[in-house]
């Protein structure tokens, strides 16, 4: 073996990489079940309002921009811009409601059950 020869490095890298990459897979992915510092009421109600407000205007906006578009398109102005824009309010709101009943974006709006394990490190959907 020459003495210039990297190897035996590069493998003790390799496996320093896998050991720390096994325990990051091992920990829990979903921010919202990790432990941390508990946050002030009053920095959480101001969060929790900032997104509700931004969940209804972002909606709202986005059936405002489809609905023009179309409008523009099939030149039918203004009805399906008022069509849109109450698609998006009633998205905003149900996204509201999800939010503030716990659902979240689970897959089939169901709470996450809580004592079954997480596929950490592996993508949903996939059949390997």
């Amino acid at each position: 073996m020459n003495e210039n020869d990297p190897k035996p490095a590069e493998n003790s890298d390799l496996s320093e990489l896998d050991a720390r990459l096994a325990k990051a897979r091992g920990q829990a992915q979903d921010p919202l079940t990790q432990e941390g510092p508990e946050k002030s009421e009053k920095g959480g109600a101001l969060g929790l309002a900032f997104r509700v407000s931004v969940e209804i205007v972002s909606a709202v906006a986005i059936g405002v921009g489809i609905g023009w578009l179309l409008d523009d398109w099939l030149d039918t102005r203004p009805w399906l811009m008022l069509v849109f824009i109450v698609l998006g309010f009633s998205a905003g709101i149900l996204n509201v409601y999800r939010m503030a009943s716990g659902f979240g974006y689970a897959p089939g709006y169901a709470k996450p059950d809580k004592n079954t394990s997480t596929n950490s490190g592996t993508k949903a959907g996939t059949d390997e």
